[in-house]
């Protein structure tokens, strides 16, 4: 597919000299090349000729390109279209979060086999009910002063957070009076396993916003992992919390953990799950060599990829997709999650820490992650700076090794817990993970392409710009 190969007409040095105006990345896809604007949301396909062209256009050559060429580069804002605005946040002086996520217990019901957090065999830990309202207060603080409309409590942690039921429903009673009092919203956000009993999960579609369900799909893939303290599978339990969710046409989302043994089973676990039930999201990760499933075999393959993809096939017959944490073209920025942006998590015994999967003060990575304690003399929390400074620097504008992926800005640097267990704390080199991203992100920008007409994609504030039927290339 050679770009323009008829017109003759060439772009005009003698007037305004076009120039790039995007940050551009070259991917070869099936002998052709995929060209990819991230931050200006657009991506089309060509060959080398059009990759010369834009080399041509970059050393200031105008004159060979064919100006038919310059004029759909304008369109898609890569030549000519202003200053790109890169989506980068950074953080200083004290935390200010108007986010708080508690780490209810350690305690829980199963004991899967890929636990991170080792759940159950931790030494148990209980949030009381003051630690809980003491971060809630701290956050109000902070959305008033900041002049925010509201704070959101989310309930995750090392165990099953409705093991500590009552500090789950007193906290959110107390968050609920709170924020009334003090005119603000309430957002709320629990990770479960789902493993409870009916009336816990009727006070949950009650009073939470929304749930993140741990689920395998597959009864038989699930209960081969999610088992129960007394070694039984807990698919029926959970199936049982899935449907009373759909009966109530509750907003829940499932997660899916893909093991090594069981990767190609993957399309038919989504395939299960779409015909029978109704999330509002579904996401698929890998199992991660932490916890009890540090020594198993990596599920972070090639052949991962090529089940997402199958899976992902089969989840749009549905009108699904299937998400993965890394590859989100839709998210434009400079970090992967809250750990270089302040999260405000609180242990159980209300130390404050940056990371999901740092939730007790003896975890590995305690001393990189947690950054904060509460002063009981002065009733406030008091934060190591150097601790959180160097949790603020993770993000992928700051990382060399990153600048010249094309996913950086939809991966945002990928998990930095993750990183460590591979890297350590020296500089970034990778993980198995970035493939995956890589692939994946490709596959979502190849997606929109065929979407947007096959032509070329481009997203503006209206929605994605349709192709006309032109002939760009022949």
């Amino acid at each position: 597919m050679v770009p323009f190969e008829h017109a003759s007409q060439r772009a005009d040095m003698t007037s305004n000299e076009p120039r790039i105006s995007a940050e551009l990345f070259t991917v070869p896809v099936d002998g052709r090349f995929l060209v990819y604007a991230p931050l200006r949301q657009a991506a089309f396909l060509t060959t080398a000729d059009g990759v010369n062209a834009i080399a041509d256009l970059r050393d200031g050559n105008a004159e060979s390109v064919d100006a038919e060429f310059v004029d759909f580069l304008r369109q898609l804002e890569i030549v000519d279209g202003g200053e790109e605005f890169k989506p980068v946040t950074h953080f200083e002086g004290d935390p200010k979060p108007t986010t708080v996520t508690l780490f209810l217990t350690t305690a829980c019901n199963l004991r899967c086999t890929y636990c991170y957090a080792q759940a159950g065999e931790t030494p148990t830990r209980a949030m009381p009910l003051d630690v809980a309202q003491r971060g809630i207060d701290f956050v109000i603080r902070n959305a008033l002063e900041l002049g925010r409309p509201a704070i959101e409590v989310a309930y995750h942690g090392g165990g099953e957070p409705s093991v500590n039921w009552d500090t789950l429903t007193g906290s959110f009673e107390y968050a609920k009076k709170r924020t009334a009092d003090a005119g603000l919203q309430l957002g709320t956000a629990l990770a479960s396993n789902g493993v409870m009993p009916e009336e816990r999960i009727d006070w949950i579609i009650r009073h939470i916003d929304g749930v993140s369900l741990s689920f395998d799909g597959l009864p038989e893939v699930h209960d081969a992992h999610r088992i129960t303290v007394l070694g039984h599978g807990s698919s029926d339990r959970v199936i049982d919390t899935i449907r009373r969710f759909d009966d109530a046409k509750y907003n829940y989302g499932l997660r899916l953990t893909v093991t090594k043994e069981f990767i190609g089973r993957l399309e038919e676990s989504v395939r299960y799950i779409c015909r029978r039930f109704r999330p509002r999201r579904i996401q698929v990760e890998p199992a991660y060599q932490l916890g009890r499933w540090r020594n198993a075999p990596s599920a972070e393959t090639a052949e991962f990829i090529d089940q997402f993809r199958a899976a992902q096939a089969t989840a749009r017959e549905y009108g699904y997709e299937i998400h993965f944490s890394g590859a989100r073209i839709g998210s434009m920025s400079n970090h992967f999650c809250g750990v270089t942006q302040d999260s405000f998590c609180l242990t159980a015994d209300g130390n404050v820490s940056g990371c999901y999967e740092t939730f007790l003060e003896e975890n590995e990575w305690a001393k990189t992650f947690i950054y904060g304690s509460f002063e009981e003399t002065k009733k406030e929390y008091r934060f190591n700076l150097p601790v959180l400074e160097n949790l603020r620097k993770q993000t992928v504008d700051q990382r060399e090794f990153c600048q010249s992926c094309y996913a950086k800005w939809s991966c945002g640097g990928d998990c930095y817990h993750k990183s460590l267990t591979v890297n350590g704390e020296g500089e970034f080199r990778g993980t198995d993970r970035c493939h995956i991203i890589r692939e994946l992100t490709k596959d979502q920008i190849l997606f929109k392409i065929a979407a947007a007409g096959g032509l070329f994609w481009h997203e503006v504030s209206g929605g994605p710009v349709q192709a006309q039927g032109k002939e760009i290339f022949k």
